[in-house]
């Protein structure tokens, strides 16, 4: 079976690339690669992997195809692909759209990011009602090699994840800064804060993602321990971090909508 990346060298697409490859679900020379420069930019180490500037001439070939380009080069991006598996990963290109792009009725709407390349991201998909189940298990093992993955109920819910677990580091990055900013502003040498929040937040999501405990209760546990963790996390709970929270995924939900 050939796999087909349509911007396979962008961030997103090396990214997916990469896991695919690393983990051997997909072999290199059963890869092709379609990018304006014809080049294997982040893939060069896998000299099998076919690569051209034409998508038309990757979907002619290729049974499975992933779609990796910026929304906004998906307007003008028209395949004849009638019987291939079409893979988005495209923010915000829904699953009509996706049908009128490629001529296929087997279309998956996806999102991702790049820490695909870690075999760490989280990829929700939803999918058209004309696949089978071979091509719904397909679509699982391909975006279980990059990470976590779910199917989910509807192309809003895609679209509420692309504004949660579409950016990474993004909304955790931002956490982050603020803490080193409050860590430099109080004499702590930058390089210093700045290891020292990089490995918090190594630490907390490696402990989070393998105690079934939920977050949740991670807070009340340490509230309730009522050390000096309890009177931060209380001030967190009083104070308008929530609403800024939900202030902000809103509005990157919403940019979906308009992208």
């Amino acid at each position: 079976m050939r796999i087909g990346i349509i911007g396979g060298t962008g961030q997103l697409g090396s990214a997916m690339a990469i896991a695919l490859l690393e983990t051997r679900t997909v072999l290199p020379e059963t890869l092709w690669i379609a990018n304006r420069s014809g080049s294997l930019g982040p893939l060069d180490r896998w000299s099998e992997i076919r690569t051209t500037t034409a998508p038309s001439d990757l979907a002619e070939v290729c049974e499975v195809i992933v779609l990796a380009v910026p929304p906004d080069q998906a307007r003008d991006l028209r395949l004849s692909a009638p019987n291939a598996l079409i893979l988005s990963v495209m923010a915000g290109v829904t699953l009509e759209d996706l049908s009128v792009i490629s001529g296929s009725q087997r279309v998956v709407r996806a999102m991702s990011s790049p820490a695909a390349a870690y075999r760490l991201t989280y990829s929700p998909w939803i999918a058209m009602a004309q696949l089978s189940d071979a091509d719904e298990a397909l679509v699982s093992k391909l975006l279980g090699a990059c990470g976590a993955t779910d199917k989910v109920a509807s192309e809003d819910h895609i679209d509420r994840f692309t504004a949660l677990t579409g950016p990474v580091p993004g909304f955790v990055a931002a956490f982050a800064e603020a803490m080193i900013v409050h860590a430099t502003r109080r004499g702590i040498p930058g390089d210093i804060a700045d290891r020292a929040i990089r490995q918090l937040f190594l630490s907390a999501g490696t402990m989070m993602s393998l105690d079934e405990k939920s977050p949740s209760a991670h807070v009340q546990e340490m509230i309730d321990y009522a050390g000096t963790t309890a009177a931060g996390l209380t001030a967190l709970r009083n104070g308008p971090l929530n609403a800024a929270v939900d202030d902000a995924l809103e509005a990157a939900y919403q940019r979906t909508k308009s992208i």
